[in-house]
């Protein structure tokens, strides 16, 4: 008898450490997604810096993501440049383990200039087990196509227009010549330029800075 109750007390320990593991697996994974989620908004201004300020701070982020793409694909510069607009998103971030999802904030910037700031969110449920930051750019090539971004309340990649992602080619290099579709756009991940991915969904609203 008291060999079979030692045995039933080391039975119910070893389930109850195994429910109090997964719960700290569980609990760990949603912290770990928060903490992403809440670095993502640091990185371009927090909510209580000044209009001013979180608009320095995009700026700065952008013109490093612009300097990074301008390196890792030739022929990058003259799209932009040749654009009606380039929306610029230096970090999007992306954050999963129970309730997935990306954010970030960008500018739009015509003719090198910054014309308005924006902020990008796409909503997803699912267990997607981990987190990345990239940058993205979205080049509006036409006047057709730039109007109609620029009269929405609410812009969705897949939805009010179809965003052609860019890679560079076998002779290392994107132009102008090779681009014939209205929106085109880049994302580069800590891995470099990358093309094979979706970002249809991603909802673009302007900030109001």
């Amino acid at each position: 008898t008291h060999s079979s109750s030692r045995k039933v007390f080391t039975v119910s320990s070893i389930i109850h450490n195994s429910m109090n593991k997964r719960n700290f697996l569980v609990t760990g994974a949603s912290l770990a997604a928060a903490t992403v989620l809440t670095t993502g908004c640091t990185t371009t201004g927090g909510a209580s810096s000044s209009p001013a300020e979180r608009r320095q701070a995009i700026d700065s982020s952008s013109d490093a993501a612009l300097t990074r793409l301008y390196r890792e694909a030739p022929g990058s510069q003259e799209i932009i440049a040749a654009s009606r607009g380039t929306l610029i998103f230096p970090a999007v971030v992306s954050a999963g383990f129970i309730i997935g999802g990306s954010h970030g904030q960008g500018v739009l910037r015509k003719a090198g200039k910054s014309s308005g700031y924006y902020r990008m969110n796409e909503a997803s449920i699912g267990l997607l087990g981990g987190a990345q930051s990239q940058a993205l750019f979205i080049s509006f090539m036409t006047d057709a196509a730039m109007n109609s971004f620029l009269n929405s309340r609410g812009w969705t990649v897949g939805v009010d227009g179809t965003v052609t992602l860019l890679t560079v080619g076998i002779n290392a290099r994107v132009t102008t010549q090779t681009v014939q579709q209205p929106i085109v756009g880049f994302v580069l991940t800590n891995g470099g330029l990358m093309a094979n991915i979706s970002i249809n969904g991603n909802r673009i609203t302007q900030l109001d800075l």
